[in-house]
């Protein structure tokens, strides 16, 4: 009797478990049927950005803009080694590949990074602009990057960047700015970078860089190749790297004198057109003040110059002037001296008029005023209006 009422048990144990285990597995396929659409959606997406990941690639194809014909799903393009510049028209063109994961313009002819140029790639993780002739890069350059990752800004000509240009960029890891023209730069604001490239920059380890030395020790930030991220000024300093250069107590003080000096050093050890015209305009307040004091030096150099080559030349021109008005100073002639001469001047074939018998004293006075027209040595010029010689002969 116990051996049948302990199998019934058995049985009845049994049958309870197996009434469990139909109600979990009835579970279970409730589910797996209500997610399973959840799942086939996820495993689609998965296939479809597997499947639409186009790879175009138009290297070294001495392109002067951007092909306008790419296959609009493009996601990774290769442009490097051409000819673009990234003007207006390239930068229309580009916004229509908006699904643009990694774009390369490795050594094109980029000189400025416009506002907007990349406004509509909001998909894009990787950008890389090395080797072109970047000089300008304006603050909304980078507008609309919120997923971009890394950033290769590196063989440019870049010589001061504006921190608020990395604000749009607010995923980015790794930014690499080797080989540049950058001397100093302001800590930017980037809040997950882990990477940063600065080698190859003619670095200026006075007081201004201080704030970058203090954010690269004190960050979470790996400053690549340390080693050879070196100083170039001071001439004292060559031999540390920026994240080690070693700074006297006066740079951690706060006064406006060691500032304006750093600014200084700052610019004195670039000679770049913009900051030429940035000390243009924080001189021209002094400048507009010496204005009027050398505009009147200038005028009244000018005006003793004038009077003196003009006192010199009446000075020269003097006894020319003098000579030339005592060469007309001659007496009037007589009567029949100025009859004879017309005669003479006109050719008349007429024998010359009978002079009567005068006395000798008459003839003494003739003689005399004749001798008047001789040519003496006393200076003065010839009158050529008289022919001497004729009144000689007459005489």
């Amino acid at each position: 009797m116990l051996w049948k009422k302990e199998s019934r048990l058995l049985t009845h144990q049994s049958q309870r478990q197996k009434k469990k285990g139909k109600a979990c597995n009835m579970k279970i396929t409730k589910i797996t049927i209500l997610f399973w659409p959840l799942s086939m959606l996820l495993l689609s997406d998965e296939s479809q950005t597997s499947k639409t990941e186009v790879k175009c690639n138009f290297t070294a194809k001495n392109y002067t803009l951007i092909p306008a014909n790419i296959n609009k799903n493009v996601t990774i393009l290769d442009l490097s080694y051409n000819q673009i510049t990234l003007n207006v028209t390239d930068t229309r063109v580009l916004q229509t590949y908006f699904l643009l994961t990694e774009l390369y313009l490795i050594e094109n002819n980029v000189i400025i990074l416009h506002n907007n140029s990349f406004g509509k790639l909001s998909h894009l993780e990787i950008l890389n602009i090395c080797r072109n002739s970047i000089h300008i890069i304006q603050q909304g350059a980078f507008t609309g990057l919120d997923k971009l990752k890394q950033l290769y800004l590196c063989q440019n000509k870049i010589v001061q960047l504006n921190p608020d240009i990395f604000v749009p960029l607010k995923h980015l890891i790794l930014l690499n700015l080797q080989g540049n023209l950058i001397s100093y730069l302001d800590v930017p604001q980037l809040f997950h970078l882990e990477f940063i490239l600065l080698y190859g920059n003619p670095w200026n380890c006075s007081c201004s860089l201080l704030n970058l030395q203090n954010w690269l020790n004190t960050s979470n930030v790996t400053l690549e190749n340390e080693n050879i991220t070196m100083c170039s000024y001071p001439d004292i300093l060559k031999c540390y790297n920026i994240k080690t250069v070693p700074y006297k107590a006066e740079c951690y003080s706060k006064f406006p004198s060691s500032i304006t000096e750093d600014l200084y050093i700052h610019f004195q050890s670039i000679s770049n057109s913009t900051f030429n015209s940035f000390l243009n305009n924080l001189t021209r307040n002094s400048e507009r003040e010496s204005q009027g004091k050398s505009w009147a030096f200038l005028v009244s150099v000018v005006v003793t110059v004038l009077m003196t080559s003009l006192l010199i030349s009446i000075a020269i021109k003097c006894p020319v002037w003098y000579n030339f008005l005592l060469s007309y100073n001659h007496h009037r002639l007589e009567e029949h001296e100025a009859e004879t001469y017309e005669d003479s001047f006109t050719g008349n074939p007429s024998p010359p008029p009978q002079i009567p018998d005068t006395s000798y004293e008459e003839t003494t006075v003739i003689f005399e005023q004749l001798h008047q027209f001789v040519v003496d040595d006393d200076g003065f010029i010839e009158d050529k209006y008289i022919d001497t010689h004729e009144l000689r002969e007459e005489s």
